[in-house]
């Protein structure tokens, strides 16, 4: 009787264990796949162009960044980069405000064309803004007339940029707007907020995360972005040429450790904005403590006003 009770014990046992080797087995599975898959997409290449990048030493390398075209092209980067962002960001928190709150005729054709860059090609973008301000269009003869050239100049480009930025921050604070609701918002007008005073003590506090968010996505899309800058822009060398048309250029030019210099200072500007993303986020889990009821109480300790208290109720001071 006893055998017969072990005998069946191990039985039944058995299909226990193949089923949680195959688990195993499936789970190790889809992480190899998923490891080889990153690592030929990603690693590989990336680790490549550093290895090519030194293999003549650090001296190449350096010459390469000293040379006038590249210092050019990392600035002109910068700069550009540099103005799209508070560009973006402000009318971004517009648009999202004007979607999220505002109700007007043409309010769903505003929020389809915000994704509009997302659809486009970039290089369908440059072309279109070379038919709308090349000097040839009525809008750009005029520009030209009255001394502002916008394409094959930093204009062109700056435009460009911000056209295939523009999604970010209003995708990323649409969200958050649609969350917070207008509960506090409403508890701050009855407090005898006006609406600009609501805005910077309540509104955006809610939402800067996802303005941060938005703007990291946009630093880091301005700094590689590539099809409509480079039709926009004329690859001019020295003068309108940016990091990665720079690449480019220097590939072409059979300057191999050229373009893998600026591919380099590339991937390391990028690398800061990923750390900085992962920064805001480890940082905003940090400070994330228990979520409170809107009340008009929480609204009018940040607008540094105080509600009548009930009567009977205890007040500040009192007994």
């Amino acid at each position: 009787m006893t055998a017969a009770t072990t005998s069946a014990a191990a039985t039944g046992a058995r299909p226990v264990e193949s089923t949680a080797r195959r688990r195993r087995a499936a789970r190790l599975g889809v992480r190899s796949i998923v490891l080889l898959y990153l690592l030929l997409l990603l690693v590989l290449p990336v680790a490549m162009v550093f290895v090519r990048a030194f293999e003549g030493g650090i001296e190449p390398f350096l010459k390469a960044m000293a040379r006038p075209s590249f210092q050019s092209a990392f600035w002109l980067t910068i700069q550009i980069a540099c103005i799209t962002i508070p560009v973006t960001t402000v009318m971004g928190v517009i648009t999202a405000l004007a979607i999220v709150r505002r109700r007007f005729p043409g309010r769903w054709l505003l929020n389809a064309l915000v994704d509009l860059p997302f659809a486009l090609s970039p290089v369908v973008i440059g072309l279109s803004l070379f038919l709308v301000y090349g000097v040839n269009s009525p809008l750009g003869g005029w520009l030209q007339s009255m001394g502002i050239t916008v394409i094959f100049a930093m204009p062109g480009m700056v435009l460009a940029t911000i056209f295939v930025c523009l999604p970010f921050v209003i995708r990323e604070v649409i969200p958050v707007l649609r969350e917070i609701g207008t509960d506090q918002e409403e508890a701050a007008y009855t407090l005898g907020a006006s609406p600009w005073r609501t805005f910077w003590r309540v509104t955006l506090p809610a939402i800067r995360w996802g303005i941060m968010y938005g703007v990291i996505l946009t630093t880091a899309r301005a700094l590689g972005e590539y099809g409509a800058v480079a039709i926009v822009s004329g690859k001019l060398s020295g003068k309108t040429e940016t990091l990665t048309t720079h690449v480019e250029e220097r590939y072409l030019a059979f300057d191999l450790v050229g373009a893998y210099t600026a591919s380099i200072v590339l991937g390391l500007l990028a690398l800061v904005v990923l750390l900085g993303m992962q920064l805001l986020q480890s940082g905003r889990l940090r400070r994330r403590g228990p979520r409170t009821s809107d009340t008009p109480g929480s609204a009018g300790s940040r607008l540094g006003t105080t509600s009548p208290a009930p009567d009977g109720a205890a007040t500040p001071g009192g007994t």
